[in-house]
């Protein structure tokens, strides 16, 4: 597997719209292509890419994380887009949480934390 030069996480969801919608309108992520029943987003260095054929809320454990720079402001822009975040702080950084429409858990993670220096 040295040959990998990239990451994607693939995403099935039974709301294929609602959660296209919110990962592109809400959390701004910009797409890369659009294929029948099929949307990828740029994620970082890597991709996800959402499905439809998805079951609602079965991600068995998954998390989606986004790294940003400023936790506590990003999880104010969302909570202005509608979407209920829970910002929790630990002794070991900031993080908000929240879920997509099919109830996928998302967080925002402090991107500044001195693992991604």
């Amino acid at each position: 597997m040295r040959d990998v030069i990239n990451h994607g996480i693939v995403l099935f969801c039974a709301d294929y719209e609602a959660c296209v919608a919110f990962y592109r309108d809400t959390l701004d992520l910009p797409v890369w292509y659009v294929k029948p029943d099929l949307t990828c987003f740029r994620f970082g260095d890597g991709y996800l890419m959402v499905e439809s054929g998805g079951t609602r809320g079965q991600t068995g454990g998954i998390m989606l994380r986004f790294n940003v720079m400023d936790v506590p402001g990003r999880a104010r822009e969302l909570a202005d887009r509608g979407v209920a975040v829970k910002l929790e702080t630990h002794s070991w950084g900031t993080v908000a949480r929240f879920r997509d429409p099919d109830g996928n858990l998302c967080q925002l993670k402090d991107a500044e934390d001195p693992f991604f220096q």
